[in-house]
């Protein structure tokens, strides 16, 4: 009876293990690896986003009033590339790449695509790459991790016959990570501080400013391979000072609130889908966000 009873208990355990490990293996890239969790040595992170602001109307009104303008549109590309490269996973490091292609003046949105340069009213190019780092500052917890970058801008004039394209001082970018699963496995809890320290010339209207952007994500994962999430978000611009003309003393503010989705195409590959709105501010503009990323893992 007692050797029926040791051979019962092993067999359960045996197939309690193995349960747990098919599991594990069934957690997809987009459950497993937000941006909270490290890179393994030898692990290789690419993710390419697209981001498309377009705006129609602003708070730069008299006394900070809504007024309808024509379309504006930024559209923001950027290329991540991280790497793993300590034995212990506490260190990864990466590049920063971003592309911009601003159309002004009541253009369509979609010119941005069009690249056409046409004078007044669009340009666009390479404006800045960053070296960058991503470590996890308290071992205890591992999905708290930090992310340090800086930018160095590839723009000579930050605005050109009237049409803005980047900011031509450097930046140096701090963003915290944390998130949180529930028991159930079918919530999780993403947040995100992201702090931005801008110098360099005193021509830019973000000179010597700091940009602060807290954020909160909450995802339902219906399945291992497909989620959707809510987010709000907030902008903070804070000018410490301006130059001896007394110019760019400037700062603004910005609430958003958006939703998307991310789907696991394949065991590497996972594709993202955003959608944000600018509801509130202050001299900002009140616009929306398309956006569509891929993320290859290997």
């Amino acid at each position: 009876m007692k050797r029926i009873i040791v051979i019962l208990v092993v067999m359960v355990m045996s197939f309690n293990g193995f349960s747990q490990e098919e599991e594990q293996e069934q957690r997809s890239v987009i459950q497993t690896y937000t941006p909270s969790i490290l890179l393994k040595k030898g692990q290789w992170d690419i993710k390419w986003f697209n981001n498309l602001y377009t705006e129609t109307k602003d708070l730069f009104g008299p006394n900070g009033e809504k007024q309808n303008i024509p379309r504006n549109t930024f559209f923001t590309s950027t290329v991540d590339v991280f790497t793993g490269v300590s034995n212990s996973n506490t260190l990864n490091v990466g590049l920063l790449l971003e592309f911009r292609s601003n159309v002004i003046g009541g253009r369509n949105a979609l010119d941005v695509f069009s690249f056409d340069g046409e004078r007044g009213t669009a340009r666009s190019g390479f404006t800045s790459f960053a070296p960058a780092i991503k470590f996890n500052p308290i071992k205890n917890v591992g999905n708290f991790t930090i992310q340090t970058a800086f930018h160095i801008p590839l723009v000579d004039n930050e605005t050109e016959e009237g049409v803005f394209l980047d900011q031509d001082g450097f930046i140096f970018q701090n963003r915290f990570f944390y998130d949180y699963s529930f028991a159930s496995g079918d919530w999780q809890l993403f947040s995100e501080l992201n702090t931005e320290y801008n110098f360099g010339e005193q021509a830019s209207f973000a000179y010597n400013s700091l940009r602060l952007t807290p954020g909160v994500f909450l995802s339902y994962f219906p399945s291992s391979k497909f989620t959707v999430l809510g987010l709000v978000q907030h902008i903070q611009l804070i000018s410490f000072s301006g130059n001896d003309k007394g110019e760019n003393n400037f700062s603004q503010n910005a609430s958003i609130i958006g939703g998307g989705a991310k789907y696991q195409l394949t065991k590497a590959l996972n594709v993202e889908f955003l959608y944000s709105n600018f509801f509130r501010g202050n001299n900002t503009g009140l616009g929306q966000t398309f956006n569509i990323g891929l993320r290859a893992l290997f």
